[in-house]
């Protein structure tokens, strides 16, 4: 401030930095990946999914015949259901972030 107590009418005051005048502002992030990579790449992804669908399905499985079976002890099904329960969140936790 000056020394009469006014405010400046000095053009700082009026500066919008988000805007600054005469400039532009570009930002681009773009992964160049060659066919090759990218061929690599999908099959590890399909092969770890084929191997976790492989997995759950036994899992899912070896619980279903613990929840099913006459032998199984009061533990043992639930722990199983336990399991299940947790499947079934994750599938539908899945599903419902896509």
């Amino acid at each position: 401030m000056p020394a009469d107590g006014q405010p400046s009418s000095h053009p700082i005051n009026r500066v919008d930095f988000s805007a600054p005048p005469n400039h532009t502002f570009q930002v681009n992030m773009a992964r160049e990946e060659y066919p090759s990579d990218r061929r690599v790449r999908q099959f590890k992804d399909v092969v770890l999914f084929i191997f976790c669908l492989i997995l759950a399905g036994i899992i899912a499985w070896l619980c279903g015949h613990a929840l099913l079976s006459t032998t199984a002890n009061p533990e043992e099904q639930k722990w199983a259901m336990s399991i299940m329960s947790g499947m079934a969140g994750g599938i539908v936790g899945y599903l419902v972030r896509r």
